[in-house]
């Protein structure tokens, strides 16, 4: 029997299959491995099943071969994996597409109206016994409803928040993608450049996978080019930001607001960004939903099942 290492616990229902198949064991202390952890369990197990932030970078593998075959990413985005080392040290990895996608294109929709309607700050206000009644110019925020929404990075997350802005709130969409997607698959228009999105949209959501090319690929210039009720939204990596760029976008007035659901440093959170009223800030919640958190758990085993039985793995990501 292969054994298995599964970095963080998993629900209940992903756990039971891993058992029945592998011997498994779970790495202790609900928490991200450091590198050199990495690199005793790169040398120690069969298959891994890292998650976010677990350290597979460059230095794990410096070790030389490894007994781990595979890395069977559970989440979609494995910036936390140099994909060129572990394949030079002969291990796969794999990711988890798809079952991701509408969750979280929900949590893009979720801080986009946020932020934009001030919801935030309205709670606060309430629970913190400030709320004297409603009155016609009470934090007053921005209606999408006919904006122009810009998504950087048109995969299936970001065509799953287009839809929802579009038909829901009958948006116009304009997208930034590395490559020509000729069919989006409903009224969306490709522009030719980032800065060219970020001019033309009110509200911006980060939809590009993390890795190699995409760090502080929103940096100061992108920044400079939003209009200034403009609204960024970040689902995708936080070091897809210039975190530093856009406090200072966001304390001079530069932007409107912001929405984050991810940080370049997790769980460290700026006090500039939490101390900011016209800034939602979530958990990284993008995939927290059971369902999709199985489902997730799922298509990794599957990945492991398809290499132990001498197969291709379904989702390998190069």
């Amino acid at each position: 029997m292969h054994n298995l290492l599964i970095t963080r616990e998993l629900p209940e229902t992903v756990m039971a299959a891993a058992r029945a198949r592998f011997d498994v064991t779970v790495f202790p202390g609900d928490r991200a491995l450091a590198p050199g952890e990495a690199a005793e369990a790169l040398a120690r197990y069969d298959i891994i099943l890292p998650t976010l932030g677990d350290g597979f970078g460059a230095a794990a593998f410096s070790k030389g071969s490894a007994r781990c075959r595979l890395l069977a990413n559970f989440g979609v985005g494995y910036n936390h994996i140099d994909v060129g080392a572990a394949q030079a040290a002969g291990v796969i990895v794999t990711n988890t597409p798809g079952a991701v996608t509408d969750a979280t294109a929900d949590i893009g929709v979720l801080l986009m109206l946020m932020a934009a309607r001030r919801a935030g700050e309205g709670e606060r206000m309430l629970r913190a016994g400030r709320w004297g009644g409603w009155s016609p110019t009470q934090l007053l925020g921005l209606h999408v409803s006919g904006k122009t929404l810009g998504i950087v990075g048109m995969g299936r997350i970001g065509k799953a928040i287009a839809r929802r802005c579009h038909f829901g709130f009958g948006m116009r969409v304009v997208f930034f993608n590395r490559s020509a997607v000729p069919d989006p698959g409903m009224p969306a228009e490709q522009l030719d450049s980032l800065a060219a999105v970020m001019r033309a949209a009110d509200i911006v959501v980060v939809a590009v996978p993390g890795g190699a090319g995409t760090r502080h690929l929103i940096d100061v210039k992108a920044l400079a080019a939003m209009q200034p009720h403009g609204i960024l939204v970040n689902i995708a990596r936080g070091d897809i930001v210039d975190e530093a760029a856009l406090i200072a976008a966001l304390q001079a007035g530069q932007i409107g607001g912001a929405g984050l659901d991810v940080y370049e440093q997790e769980p460290t959170v700026p006090e500039a960004l939490i101390a900011m009223e016209n800034v939602a800030l979530l958990p990284h919640l993008g995939t927290a939903a059971l369902e999709v958190r199985e489902a997730m758990g799922m298509m990794a085993l599957d990945n492991v099942i398809a290499v132990t039985e001498g197969r291709v793995p379904p989702n390998p990501v190069a």
